[in-house]
């Protein structure tokens, strides 16, 4: 048999290398399910006991629990079907999950399993034509390679330990969006106030901020026009971003962009050059370019979600934004160190998503060169 052909790992721990092929068996034969008859509506709204997880995360707290020991949870109803998680010990799950158990711990270690299922494709077991189902008698016959418990746990603590630096970097991250939602709160006045919570000492002296509608500050507030063309030169925005391209370049300069209709109404972007603009999207062209950040960091702060309608399509109209208020520095230079100290904020944002993508990527890399690939 040709070392392509034999159940080997592409990247490999060297003190492994000489324990050779992994063993091809199913994933019944490492793990077992349980189920759940737990409802949500049975969850008590407390802060302590035993915790039930549901399919994202804990849901709440009883005062008994399902599993003594620590397993892997995966949804099995709903949307989120194949959804993974390891549950701490003595908790439980709603009935729209399953419990994974290992069949033998000392054998089969736990978290090996976890890492390892996050490598299977639920989708070809999915049922149902409403809402989705998968059940372990199903893809328990799931081709697997099972490697010595020796190499088992050093994958898992492999993997494990970057799971916790991506936890510590998304703790990060969401440190930095509390640190800037705290600057648009007391950076620019209330809601009806003229005058900022904080204000940087050498504008305390400037007054109280003028209240003018965003119309006042605009040349015109109007839809994009433009469609996605394959072969297109410029970068075409639509409500979530850049989502292709186009043969016009129906804007240059710099612009702030709304999403005018769907799942994404209200949301704020930034573009730069010569780019189209789709039909979905506001494009709000200011008279002053000097005023663009300041503008953009006003409308973040108002949160354009708050003036979505509609009970069918939700919806933001140009003439909503003409209309609405915002308090402004009289002094441009406090306009300009507001924007930049949020601007700064934003970059910093922006590299630590930076490093999570990269860092999951990484990891995307070594699962996939950790398991070897089985050819059914």
């Amino acid at each position: 048999m040709s070392k392509e052909k034999k159940l080997i790992p592409e990247l490999r721990f060297p003190e492994f290398e000489k324990f050779g092929e992994w063993d091809r068996k199913t994933l019944e034969f490492v793990a077992d399910s349980e189920s759940s008859n737990l409802a949500l509506n049975k969850i008590e709204h407390k802060e302590n006991g035993y915790p039930v997880y549901g399919a994202d995360s804990i849901v709440g707290y009883i005062d008994e629990y399902q599993q003594v020991e620590k397993y892997i949870s995966i949804v099995k109803d709903g949307s989120g079907v194949g959804r993974l998680n390891l549950c701490i010990p003595k908790s439980s799950i709603l009935g729209t999950l399953a419990c994974i158990k290992s069949k033998d711990l000392v054998k089969f270690k736990l978290d090996w399993i976890y890492y390892l299922m996050n490598t299977i494709d639920f989708t070809s077991y999915k049922k149902g034509s409403g809402i989705p189902h998968i059940y372990f008698s199903d893809f328990k016959i799931e081709p697997i390679g099972v490697p010595q418990p020796q190499e088992q746990q050093k994958i898992a603590s492999c993997l494990s330990s970057l799971d916790e630096l991506l936890a510590a970097h998304n703790d990060k991250l969401d440190a930095l969006k509390d640190h800037k939602k705290g600057l648009l709160q007391n950076l620019f006045p209330k809601e009806g106030e003229t005058l900022p919570k904080v204000r940087f000492p050498e504008f305390e002296g400037d007054g109280e901020w003028v209240e003018n509608q965003l119309q006042e500050n605009c040349h015109n507030i109007s839809s994009g026009k433009d469609k996605n063309q394959d072969d297109g030169e410029f970068d075409l925005y639509g409500s979530t971003g850049i989502i292709g391209k186009t043969e016009n370049a129906s804007y240059e300069g710099d612009y702030i962009l709304v999403a005018r209709v769907g799942a994404n109404a209200g949301l704020l972007n930034r573009a730069l050059g010569q780019f189209g603009v789709t039909d979905n999207t506001l494009v709000i062209n200011l008279k002053d370019p000097e005023m663009v950040d300041f503008i953009f960091y006003s409308l973040d702060k108002i949160g354009l979600n708050k003036l979505v309608f509609g009970s069918g399509q939700p919806l933001v109209t140009g003439k909503q934004l003409k209309e609405l208020n915002l308090p402004i520095p009289k002094n441009p230079k406090e306009q300009q160190k507001n924007a930049s100290c949020l601007s700064a904020v934003d970059e910093l944002i922006t590299a630590q998503q930076e490093k999570i993508e990269q860092l999951q990527q990484h990891k995307k890399g070594l699962m996939q060169g950790l398991f070897p690939k089985i050819k059914t």
